[in-house]
Formats: C-alpha cells, structure tokens, sequence
C-alpha cells in the first residue's frame, strides 16, 4: 500500500501550535534580525514556512555589515577612508542602490535585501573603505534594519540621524562597466 504524504506550510495559529513568539526571536538575534528575516522571506501576500535557519542567515548577513565598519577590537575598520570611490566601488553601490530603489517603490523587500547583500559580498572585498560609499550603503539599509544601521553610521561620525538624511540617487553612468570579463 502506498502512503502519500503532503507537505504544507500552514500559517501560523495558537491551534496548530506552531505560533513563533517574536520576543524570543528578537532575545537571541535583535529586532533588526527578526524584521529583516520577515521582509526576506518573499511577498507579503505570500504564505511561508518560518525557518529559525532563515533568521540565521540574515543575523549573519548583519554581522558581516557590522565587521565592515567595526574590527574585532571595536574599532573603525583601518580600511574606512576619505578617499574616492574607485570606478569599480560606484559601480556596485549604484547597481545596489537602483535595485534597492525600485524594489522599496514595488514593495520587493527580499529582492532590495539579497541586492544588499551582494553589495557586502564585493565591498568586503575591497582594500579600501570609502566613508562616503559605506554611509550611502548605511541610507539603504536603515528601512530594513534601522538599528544596525544608525549604531553604524554614528560611529563613523556622522552626526545626523539616516532618518533625516535623503535617500541616495543613483547615477546610470556609473552602471557602466569600461570591461567585461568572459
């Protein structure tokens, strides 16, 4: 006899019994964690299975953003710096902030995310650090995940809020690249 079994993502209720209690969320990974996690996990109108590995993720994907502002004796990263963007920088933090822009306007908060983190990938790469490209980087993170955010860009010395600051423009000429690999 065959048994055929059916996997289902219920929504969450008191009588299924698998209700996920936010402040136990926020107890082990932060608030900025737990509203991140639920703007990844796809279109609000969209039913989802919760997953503890999902919040995982993007806890780690805020540490990383912290180690590229603060090094490991709680300093400003030695990379961070005045100077120019270089070619290359402009052109991942526009890619990013044009994506991120559109996707806040159609309300695509996972797609603005994974945009983010791509952006982290390179930038954690670089040797150095533009504060003008990390502060800009800081604007588009601060609707996603407002704490980290501020924390970071007051430690760069920047004194107003990002709730004042205006949301960065992207340019089209620097989405541009002069080579592309093969």
């Amino acid at each position: 006899e065959n048994i055929r079994i059916e996997a289902r993502a219920h929504k969450m209720s008191n009588s299924r019994g698998n209700v996920i209690n936010p402040d136990t969320v926020v107890e082990a990974y932060g608030a900025d964690s737990l509203r991140l996690y639920e703007m990844f996990m796809g279109p609000l109108e969209q039913v989802k299975p919760w997953s503890m590995k999902g919040v995982e993720g993007v806890h780690r994907f805020l540490k990383r953003t912290w180690r590229l502002v603060i090094n490991l004796d709680g300093e400003i990263d030695r990379r961070i710096d005045d100077a120019d963007p270089t070619k290359d920088q402009l052109f991942h933090l526009h890619t990013m902030l044009k994506k991120v822009t559109e996707d806040l306007d159609a309300m695509r908060f996972n797609t603005a995310i994974a945009a983010m983190m791509s952006f982290l990938t390179e930038a954690m790469k670089w040797d150095n650090l533009p504060k003008s490209v990390v502060s800009e980087f800081l604007v588009a993170l601060s609707p996603f995940a407002p704490h980290i955010a501020e924390e970071l860009n007051e430690r760069l010395g920047n004194s107003e809020t990002l709730a004042y600051h205006t949301w960065p423009k992207f340019d089209e000429s620097h989405l541009k690249q002069d080579t592309t690999e093969i």
